[in-house]
């Protein structure tokens, strides 16, 4: 299983001294939606070229004009897109088409979809490489929100699956257990004291 960290950072100076501590211990390195509104498209490049061996992942969270999203975003070197699950099959099937051409790879973000396991086996269909089973900072704040249900999806969708909302190094063995390609972490690396410690310590707990 891939260990992913996303970057919630507001700017690319601050993503560049996260990605830098964290890469040792990481496969994958993404650029949160909030950087890349902020930043644009000239954070992706700038983490690709300090780190040119790791994945690079752009959570654009597309909803329209997917073919386009996803070209420009793999022109500045990301090699791995979102779209988000609740777009239209046309949105998604156009960052597809976009991916082929480039090579590269198409996310589906399932946050905010009802029936997950139903779209995930949809999008997958449709191209997607696999799909995000995610629940938001809004949405894990809310009453009754359980890391477990994420996990149950995943399992139920028999598609190839990650999750993101709540990984730690006490969770990602269960994340691991249920079969993700990819765990995502977020707030529990880039809010640490020690960020290269912290991502240090999901990895270990990866087996």
């Amino acid at each position: 299983m891939k260990l992913q960290f996303a970057m919630d950072t507001l700017t690319t100076e601050a993503a560049l001294e996260l990605a830098a501590a964290a890469a040792p211990h990481v496969d994958i390195l993404e650029l949160g939606t909030p950087l890349i509104k902020s930043e644009g498209l000239r954070a992706i490049t700038a983490i690709k070229e300090a780190h040119p061996d790791k994945i690079v992942f752009a959570d654009l969270k597309t909803m329209d004009a997917g073919e386009l999203e996803a070209d420009i975003a793999f022109s500045a070197g990301a090699d791995l897109v979102t779209v988000l699950g609740s777009a239209g099959d046309s949105t998604i099937a156009g960052a597809v088409k976009a991916a082929e051409k480039h090579g590269k790879g198409v996310v589906v973000d399932l946050i905010g979809v009802a029936d997950k396991p139903a779209r995930a086996k949809e999008v997958v269909a449709l191209g997607a490489q696999f799909v995000e089973m995610h629940a938001g900072l809004d949405e894990q704040a809310e009453p009754g929100f359980t890391f477990e249900t994420l996990l149950r999806d995943g399992e139920s969708a028999g598609v190839p699956f990650s999750v993101a909302g709540g990984v730690n190094a006490s969770s990602v063995a269960s994340v691991q257990d249920a079969g993700a390609q990819v765990a995502v972490a977020g707030s529990a690396i880039y809010s640490a004291d020690d960020v290269a410690a912290a991502a240090a310590e999901i990895r270990a707990a990866i087996r």
